[in-house]
């Protein structure tokens, strides 16, 4: 699904897009510009605009911080549509690409294939590439204001929503960012070892990234071997005792937020069994009769799965037997809310977990759990909460709405600062998936090519770009990592990685990047 929805690069908003002011839209078809502001520096433009490529005007610096999805779409769509800015893209760490690297689950190779899109991008003449920069520290954003005309802060949600229960800090309590980050090979989460030395393990919930823990936790090792999974979580992961995997949710299965193609997995798993209680499936067709196309497929799913006798058809005997006879298995289990981690005797580790029981109020996606008054335990000694990310602020230069945990904005203009601005995770939320960013990056992105073509962007005077920043790198003892360092790190991880039969060997070490660059 991400696959396709991926190559479907449309551009632009349409007719302009929400909150264009109707002035903007006048002179853009005075400019001639299609739809989305295509065509900006065409010969012939009416009115007196400048072409975008005259020798006379400063070519606008455009800065962007991180370099996931919301980062490189946003860098590409300004490239793409204004053909003399020039784009720097900052990111923290000394390789790029953000949750494509570090959030897509291993075996989902083909979701990562948007890696080459975006190192078009960074190739190109009017786009550089500086990792292991930490906006904020080693550079400020009133710094980075000072040497670019736009400045668009694009660095996702790097932390993760807590239970803000009792028992949450236990050993074998993990969050599920955390989880992903260490079989992914992102350098803070390196040494998590999560122990995997019980029989049951507890998600807690019902999203796509709740389903991809449950699929590494369950999945045969032959099949993970073949992936870029870091070469210490595979170890880790062969000496598992899991066999069985429980994903809890507060709501029930109209609202579960997973998407159908991550669920077809989890049931095909080789080696696991889907295990459905049928009580909570009973009389849902007549519930979704008008649901969405995707929420009924979804739910029609778990229904056929939930309810289907096994070997009712002659076709389906043998795949029942196989499942039947799985090692492992894994379940769904809704309106439950957790109340307390429960330890072991010595009060020092997860033996269990408390949950209160709800009710739903409301229909659809807006049904609300309302607590009943039972409570209900359930044994397991890995608990992995799978609740959300969420963002952080950067700087104190920057308003921050705590509360959302987004930057108070407007179609990406940062409120109250003029030349800010704002994409993905931390403009909106942590939610969707990479095709949501994308669409959300290019209209940020078009209200930066609206604000330098109405003049809200002063681009008369020159700004230095990296020039000016290098300098303050420099005297803080900070040395940029440029994109063909990466190259050079990603030659070395996939030449590792051939030497094991995998795509690639990931080096978790910042340290061990550095080093292999600078010979």
């Amino acid at each position: 699904m991400l696959s396709i929805a991926l190559s479907r690069l449309a551009i632009g908003r349409r007719g302009g897009g929400a909150g264009q002011p109707a002035a903007a839209a006048a002179a853009a078809a005075a400019a001639g510009m299609g739809p989305g502001g295509a065509c900006w520096r065409g010969g012939g433009v009416p009115g007196g605009f400048k072409r975008w490529l005259s020798s006379s005007a400063p070519a606008p610096r455009v800065c962007v911080v991180g370099s996931g999805p919301a980062g490189f779409y946003t860098a590409q769509h300004i490239l793409k549509h204004h053909g003399g800015a020039r784009v720097d893209i900052y990111e923290k760490l000394p390789v790029p690409f953000g949750l494509v690297r570090f959030g897509v689950a291993p075996d989902h190779p083909e979701v990562k294939n948007v890696i080459n899109a975006f190192t078009q991008t960074a190739r190109s003449e009017r786009c550089a590439y500086y990792g292991n920069v930490t906006v904020g520290r080693d550079v400020t954003v009133a710094e980075l204001r000072q040497a670019y005309h736009a400045v668009v802060l694009s660095y996702g949600a790097e932390d993760n929503r807590v239970l803000g229960i009792p028992g949450e800090n236990l050993s074998g309590v993990y969050s599920a960012r955390a989880f992903v980050g260490w079989y992914n090979g992102l350098p803070e989460n390196r040494d998590l070892k999560p122990d995997l030395s019980c029989e049951t393990a507890l998600i807690l919930g019902h999203g796509n990234v709740a389903l991809d823990v449950a699929r590494i936790l369950l999945s045969p090792l032959h099949l993970l071997r073949k992936t870029d999974i870091t070469d210490s979580s595979l170890a880790a992961l062969a000496c598992s005792k899991v066999k069985r995997v429980w994903l809890v949710g507060r709501r029930g299965p109209l609202q579960v937020a997973f998407t159908i193609k991550e669920l077809r997995e989890m049931i095909n798993l080789p080696g696991a069994r889907p295990v459905l209680n049928p009580a909570d499936f009973t009389g849902l067709e007549n519930a979704i009769k008008d649901a969405p196309r995707p929420r009924k497929r979804l739910t029609e799913l778990l229904i056929k799965t939930a309810l289907e006798k096994p070997g009712e058809k002659m076709m389906e005997a043998q795949a029942a037997a196989a499942q039947a006879a799985a090692p492992r298995e894994w379940g769904l289990k809704f309106q439950r809310s957790p109340q307390e981690v429960l330890p072991t005797a010595d009060g020092r580790r997860a033996r269990g977990i408390r949950m209160a029981l709800t009710r739903l109020e409301g229909l659809g996606d807006s049904a609300k759990a309302v607590p009943t008054g039972d409570v209900e335990e359930l044994e397991c000694g890995l608990v992995l909460s799978s609740i959300g990310y969420r963002s952080l602020p950067l700087d104190p230069a920057v308003p921050f709405d705590t509360q959302r945990g987004v930057i108070p904005n407007s179609s990406g203009r940062v409120e109250g600062v003029p030349g800010l601005y704002c994409s993905g995770w931390v403009k909106r939320g942590p939610t969707g998936v990479i095709i949501t960013t994308m669409n959300d990056s290019f209209d940020t992105a078009q209200s930066v090519l609206e604000d330098l073509q109405l003049g809200v962007l002063d681009v008369s005077t020159s700004r230095e770009g990296f020039g000016a920043v290098e300098s303050i790198l420099h005297s803080r003892g900070v040395r940029p990592v440029s994109f063909s360092d990466w190259e050079k790190i990603d030659a070395a991880e996939v030449a590792r990685g051939k030497a094991a039969g995998k795509p690639r060997e990931k080096i978790v070490d910042p340290q061990e990047m550095l080093r292999l660059i600078s010979h």
